[in-house]
Protein backbone atom coordinates (compact mmCIF):
# COMPACT_ATOMS: atom_id res chain seq x y z
CA UNK A 1 0.00 0.00 0.00
CA UNK A 2 1.22 3.53 -0.78
CA UNK A 3 1.70 6.26 2.04
CA UNK A 4 -1.89 7.80 2.52
CA UNK A 5 -0.21 11.21 1.87
CA UNK A 6 -0.11 10.51 -1.72
CA UNK A 7 -3.96 9.10 -1.80
CA UNK A 8 -5.71 11.41 -4.17
CA UNK A 9 -9.32 12.60 -1.99
CA UNK A 10 -10.41 16.07 -4.70
CA UNK A 11 -12.11 12.99 -6.93
CA UNK A 12 -13.94 11.32 -4.86
CA UNK A 13 -15.01 14.18 -2.46
CA UNK A 14 -16.15 16.29 -5.67
CA UNK A 15 -18.17 13.23 -6.71
CA UNK A 16 -19.81 13.09 -3.91
CA UNK A 17 -20.56 16.91 -3.20
CA UNK A 18 -18.61 16.91 -0.12
CA UNK A 19 -16.18 19.51 1.49
CA UNK A 20 -12.67 19.80 -0.45
CA UNK A 21 -10.94 21.82 1.69
CA UNK A 22 -9.94 18.98 4.41
CA UNK A 23 -13.00 19.66 7.10
CA UNK A 24 -14.72 17.09 6.12
CA UNK A 25 -14.62 14.00 8.73
CA UNK A 26 -14.20 11.47 8.13
CA UNK A 27 -11.11 12.05 5.72
CA UNK A 28 -10.85 9.17 3.02
CA UNK A 29 -7.29 9.71 2.60
CA UNK A 30 -6.58 10.06 6.95
CA UNK A 31 -9.27 7.33 8.00
CA UNK A 32 -10.41 5.21 4.86
CA UNK A 33 -11.52 2.65 6.26
CA UNK A 34 -14.63 5.14 8.68
CA UNK A 35 -15.32 6.76 4.96
CA UNK A 36 -15.98 3.26 2.99
CA UNK A 37 -18.16 2.57 6.04
CA UNK A 38 -20.19 5.36 5.46
CA UNK A 39 -20.05 5.85 1.82
CA UNK A 40 -19.08 2.82 -0.13
CA UNK A 41 -22.62 2.16 -1.27
CA UNK A 42 -22.24 6.17 -2.87
CA UNK A 43 -19.05 5.31 -4.76
CA UNK A 44 -18.56 3.86 -8.29
CA UNK A 45 -16.39 0.78 -8.33
CA UNK A 46 -13.75 2.86 -10.86
CA UNK A 47 -13.59 5.49 -7.58
CA UNK A 48 -13.58 2.21 -4.96
CA UNK A 49 -10.31 0.90 -6.30
CA UNK A 50 -8.13 4.11 -5.11
CA UNK A 51 -8.67 2.99 -1.33
CA UNK A 52 -6.68 -0.37 -2.62
CA UNK A 53 -3.58 1.59 -2.52
CA UNK A 54 -4.58 2.51 1.53
CA UNK A 55 -6.22 0.12 2.89
CA UNK A 56 -5.57 -3.91 3.07
CA UNK A 57 -8.01 -6.41 2.57
CA UNK A 58 -7.90 -7.18 6.35
CA UNK A 59 -8.15 -3.78 6.75
CA UNK A 60 -11.74 -3.55 4.38
CA UNK A 61 -13.39 -6.48 6.72
CA UNK A 62 -14.02 -4.24 9.16
CA UNK A 63 -16.85 -2.34 6.42
CA UNK A 64 -19.82 -4.67 6.27
CA UNK A 65 -20.79 -4.23 2.87
CA UNK A 66 -17.23 -5.67 1.80
CA UNK A 67 -17.97 -8.52 4.32
CA UNK A 68 -21.47 -9.37 2.87
CA UNK A 69 -19.50 -9.64 -0.91
CA UNK A 70 -16.78 -11.43 0.18
CA UNK A 71 -19.58 -14.18 1.58
CA UNK A 72 -22.06 -13.59 -1.76
CA UNK A 73 -19.09 -14.61 -3.95
CA UNK A 74 -18.63 -18.04 -1.71
CA UNK A 75 -22.17 -18.48 -2.53
CA UNK A 76 -21.03 -18.68 -6.06
CA UNK A 77 -18.76 -21.34 -5.16
CA UNK A 78 -15.40 -19.80 -7.21
CA UNK A 79 -13.30 -22.23 -8.68
CA UNK A 80 -10.02 -20.67 -7.01
CA UNK A 81 -11.53 -21.38 -3.46
CA UNK A 82 -12.57 -25.01 -3.86
CA UNK A 83 -10.58 -27.76 -2.52
CA UNK A 84 -8.35 -28.77 -5.32
CA UNK A 85 -7.13 -25.56 -6.28
CA UNK A 86 -7.35 -24.31 -2.37
CA UNK A 87 -5.22 -26.99 -1.31
CA UNK A 88 -2.79 -26.48 -3.91
CA UNK A 89 -2.79 -22.87 -3.77
CA UNK A 90 -2.35 -22.69 0.48
CA UNK A 91 -0.76 -25.73 1.62
CA UNK A 92 -0.02 -24.34 4.99
CA UNK A 93 -3.51 -23.99 5.60
CA UNK A 94 -4.91 -28.01 4.72
CA UNK A 95 -3.92 -29.66 7.76
CA UNK A 96 -3.34 -32.66 5.68
CA UNK A 97 -0.22 -31.34 3.88
CA UNK A 98 1.70 -33.86 5.06
CA UNK A 99 0.01 -36.63 3.58
CA UNK A 100 0.08 -34.83 0.23
CA UNK A 101 3.23 -35.43 -0.49
CA UNK A 102 2.44 -39.21 0.47
CA UNK A 103 -0.37 -39.11 -2.03
CA UNK A 104 1.44 -37.90 -4.76
CA UNK A 105 4.70 -39.89 -4.22
CA UNK A 106 2.22 -43.04 -4.79
CA UNK A 107 0.58 -41.46 -7.36
CA UNK A 108 4.23 -41.78 -8.71
CA UNK A 109 5.32 -45.17 -7.67
CA UNK A 110 1.94 -46.46 -9.31
CA UNK A 111 2.89 -44.84 -12.57
CA UNK A 112 6.48 -46.29 -12.67
CA UNK A 113 4.79 -49.57 -11.82
CA UNK A 114 2.04 -49.64 -14.74
CA UNK A 115 3.39 -47.57 -17.21
CA UNK A 116 7.58 -46.20 -16.85
CA UNK A 117 8.66 -49.19 -19.10
CA UNK A 118 8.81 -53.13 -18.88
CA UNK A 119 11.44 -54.72 -17.27
CA UNK A 120 12.28 -57.01 -14.55
CA UNK A 121 9.76 -56.34 -11.65
CA UNK A 122 12.16 -56.11 -9.15
CA UNK A 123 13.71 -52.79 -11.46
CA UNK A 124 10.54 -51.16 -11.60
CA UNK A 125 9.62 -51.72 -8.20
CA UNK A 126 13.22 -50.01 -6.95
CA UNK A 127 12.88 -46.67 -9.37
CA UNK A 128 8.85 -46.31 -8.05
CA UNK A 129 10.34 -46.37 -4.64
CA UNK A 130 12.68 -43.97 -5.47
CA UNK A 131 10.16 -41.86 -7.33
CA UNK A 132 7.73 -42.13 -4.48
CA UNK A 133 10.13 -40.36 -2.10
CA UNK A 134 11.48 -37.80 -4.23
CA UNK A 135 7.12 -36.58 -4.75
CA UNK A 136 7.71 -36.90 -1.08
CA UNK A 137 10.71 -34.68 -0.30
CA UNK A 138 9.44 -32.20 -3.74
CA UNK A 139 6.52 -31.71 -1.64
CA UNK A 140 7.73 -31.35 1.86
CA UNK A 141 10.40 -28.95 0.23
CA UNK A 142 7.38 -26.52 -1.50
CA UNK A 143 5.45 -26.57 1.92
CA UNK A 144 8.81 -25.61 3.95
CA UNK A 145 9.52 -22.65 1.18
CA UNK A 146 6.11 -21.32 1.35
CA UNK A 147 5.98 -21.25 5.31
CA UNK A 148 9.57 -19.35 5.13
CA UNK A 149 8.32 -16.90 2.82
CA UNK A 150 5.13 -16.47 4.83
CA UNK A 151 7.53 -16.00 7.86
CA UNK A 152 9.51 -13.07 6.16
CA UNK A 153 6.81 -11.66 5.17
CA UNK A 154 4.66 -11.23 8.66
CA UNK A 155 7.71 -10.25 10.10
CA UNK A 156 8.18 -6.98 8.54
CA UNK A 157 4.27 -6.32 9.35
CA UNK A 158 2.14 -5.74 12.37
CA UNK A 159 -0.22 -8.64 13.14
CA UNK A 160 -2.67 -8.40 16.12
CA UNK A 161 -1.24 -10.53 18.65
CA UNK A 162 -4.66 -12.49 19.42
CA UNK A 163 -4.71 -13.48 15.29
CA UNK A 164 -1.39 -15.40 16.02
CA UNK A 165 -2.82 -17.22 19.28
CA UNK A 166 -6.11 -17.97 17.28
CA UNK A 167 -4.36 -19.56 14.93
CA UNK A 168 -1.68 -21.06 16.91
CA UNK A 169 -4.57 -22.62 18.75
CA UNK A 170 -6.58 -23.81 15.88
CA UNK A 171 -3.11 -25.79 14.81
CA UNK A 172 -2.54 -26.96 17.77
CA UNK A 173 -6.10 -28.34 18.31
CA UNK A 174 -5.94 -30.53 15.21
CA UNK A 175 -2.80 -31.96 15.75
CA UNK A 176 -3.40 -32.96 19.51
CA UNK A 177 -6.49 -34.63 18.28
CA UNK A 178 -4.72 -36.26 15.99
CA UNK A 179 -7.89 -36.38 12.94
CA UNK A 180 -7.65 -39.35 11.00
CA UNK A 181 -10.86 -38.98 8.59
CA UNK A 182 -10.18 -37.50 5.70
CA UNK A 183 -13.77 -35.89 5.21
CA UNK A 184 -13.45 -34.24 8.63
CA UNK A 185 -9.93 -32.88 7.13
CA UNK A 186 -11.04 -31.64 4.07
CA UNK A 187 -13.93 -29.97 6.08
CA UNK A 188 -12.11 -28.08 8.38
CA UNK A 189 -9.73 -27.31 5.42
CA UNK A 190 -12.85 -25.90 3.67
CA UNK A 191 -13.77 -24.03 6.73
CA UNK A 192 -10.11 -22.21 7.14
CA UNK A 193 -10.09 -21.17 3.74
CA UNK A 194 -13.56 -19.67 3.96
CA UNK A 195 -13.14 -17.88 6.91
CA UNK A 196 -9.54 -16.70 6.11
CA UNK A 197 -10.64 -15.11 2.63
CA UNK A 198 -13.87 -13.30 4.43
CA UNK A 199 -11.47 -11.87 7.03
CA UNK A 200 -8.73 -10.76 4.29
CA UNK A 201 -6.17 -13.34 5.20
CA UNK A 202 -5.81 -14.91 2.16
CA UNK A 203 -2.55 -14.01 0.02
CA UNK A 204 -2.48 -14.78 -3.66
CA UNK A 205 -5.98 -13.55 -3.68
CA UNK A 206 -7.32 -10.47 -5.95
CA UNK A 207 -9.58 -8.77 -3.45
CA UNK A 208 -10.30 -5.90 -5.30
CA UNK A 209 -12.14 -7.84 -7.72
CA UNK A 210 -14.72 -9.31 -4.68
CA UNK A 211 -14.88 -6.20 -2.40
CA UNK A 212 -15.32 -3.37 -4.99
CA UNK A 213 -17.98 -5.37 -7.42
CA UNK A 214 -21.15 -3.74 -6.69
CA UNK A 215 -22.86 -6.86 -8.49
CA UNK A 216 -22.51 -8.60 -5.25
CA UNK A 217 -24.53 -6.08 -3.17
CA UNK A 218 -28.30 -7.28 -2.26
CA UNK A 219 -30.78 -5.39 -2.63
CA UNK A 220 -30.87 -3.98 0.73
CA UNK A 221 -27.37 -2.12 -0.25
CA UNK A 222 -28.58 -0.40 -3.78
CA UNK A 223 -31.59 1.35 -1.77
CA UNK A 224 -29.14 2.65 0.99
CA UNK A 225 -27.36 4.09 -1.64
CA UNK A 226 -30.45 6.03 -4.10
CA UNK A 227 -32.11 7.08 -0.30
CA UNK A 228 -28.46 8.69 0.33
CA UNK A 229 -28.44 10.49 -3.16
CA UNK A 230 -32.26 11.45 -2.64
CA UNK A 231 -31.46 13.15 0.86
CA UNK A 232 -28.86 14.85 -0.71
CA UNK A 233 -30.75 16.51 -3.50
CA UNK A 234 -33.62 17.52 -0.97
CA UNK A 235 -30.77 18.98 0.44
Amino acid sequence: MSNNLSFESTTILTYLGLEKDGSYSPSPSERPIEFLIKHINHLPPHLLLKFSSITSPKERTAVHVIRNRRLKYIDTQPTELSFTSARHTWPTVWPGRERRGIEEGNDEEQWAQSGFMEGSTQFVKKIGSLLREYEEEREAERVRDIRRAQLAAEESQFIPEEDEDSEDEERVELNTLGVEDEEDIKVEFERRIRENFIYGLLDKFDYDRVDWDESLDTDNDREIEERWFDDEEED
